[in-house]
């Protein structure tokens, strides 16, 4: 074979390696590129979903408030806990839950944080060491034994100081996801139980969670009566007595109303082209307060939740 053609076949086959490895070059940026493209088009999505949330927040507060001023052209029916709104760009759910649905961090007793720790699912001893944690936060021992800093029988002021308290991890404090059967089901934690605005001895039978209900007492079969009850309709006061009475049970620490301070949390999910709703949600949440006549704003937003 003469030398040419060795020549131009060692040139053909460094052409064919080269094209090769530019192919293989276009492939990945192409692939990244369009990896790229989607994440910026989820987190784009992501931002439109939480400004419809916080948009919907804004107008379920105004709402309430309007419902409240003017009763007789209530916007919101009186009792109502979960409102729907349906906008072009998504449909969003907000959920009014008052402060009276959690209990008082700074005066719940012991006993009700063990029988709250183990309704969320802690072992007996952990659920125990917590009680104990937030009873020494609460009324430390003399002597010391806690930074010097903090004053005698001191009290929470945010409630995620619980965080500092011995045993209080953050999926304990947050909540988790525990398996159900074939599914991942949300477990909640201390921060949708307790606050320092909470009900300092009942709570609101239409929307505290299961765990504020087994923590104030009543039996896994009352909660689970009580659960199915009100999600036909909110009980009113009257209806309340009747229903636990038809349980056997009292009502003892158990309420109807809120108070001033609610926790409104909006989970938004948007449109997408063809009309149907996107699998992406976005949840926000404020800790509003609703002010007496003479203030400068009828409403105070107190805290505001990016992630939940």
């Amino acid at each position: 074979m003469s030398t040419s053609k060795v020549e131009r076949g060692g040139a053909l086959l460094t052409v064919l390696w080269l094209s090769a490895a530019l192919a293989a070059i276009a492939f990945s940026l192409s692939s990244t590129a369009r990896g790229e493209a989607d994440r910026a088009g989820t987190a784009l999505d992501g931002l439109r979903a939480y400004y419809l949330a916080s948009g919907a927040i804004q107008r379920g507060s105004m709402e309430l408030l309007w419902s409240v001023m003017a009763p007789e052209k209530r916007k919101i029916p009186r009792g109502t806990t979960v409102m729907h709104y349906n906008f072009p760009s998504g449909d969003v759910q907000v959920e009014i839950i008052p402060e009276t649905a959690k209990l008082d961090v700074n005066s719940v007793p012991a006993a009700d944080v063990f029988r709250l720790g183990t309704a969320l699912g802690l072992q007996p001893e952990h659920a125990e060491r917590i009680a104990a944690g937030i009873e020494q936060w609460r009324h430390p021992p003399a002597g010391g034994g806690l930074p010097t800093f903090r004053p005698p029988r001191t009290s929470f002021q945010e409630i995620e100081e619980l965080l500092e308290v011995n045993g209080v991890t953050p999926e304990v404090f947050y909540g988790t996801y525990v398996r159900e059967a074939d599914r991942l089901a949300a477990r909640p934690g201390l921060v949708d139980c307790l606050s320092v605005f909470g009900a300092r001895d009942r709570v609101d039978a239409n929307t505290a969670s299961p765990a504020v209900l087994a923590a104030v007492g009543l039996t896994p079969y009352a909660v689970g009566a009580l659960m199915a009850r009100r999600k036909v309709a909110p009980l009113t006061d009257s209806e309340l007595t009747d229903f636990m009475n038809s349980l056997g049970a009292t009502r003892e620490r158990l309420r109807v109303k809120g108070n001033s301070i609610v926790t409104m949390r909006a989970t938004a999910r948007l449109r997408v082209g063809d009309g149907q709703l996107s699998d992406l949600k976005r949840t926000v949440s404020a800790q509003v307060k609703y002010m007496p006549p003479g203030y400068d704003l009828p409403i105070h937003i107190l805290r505001w939740y990016d992630a939940r």
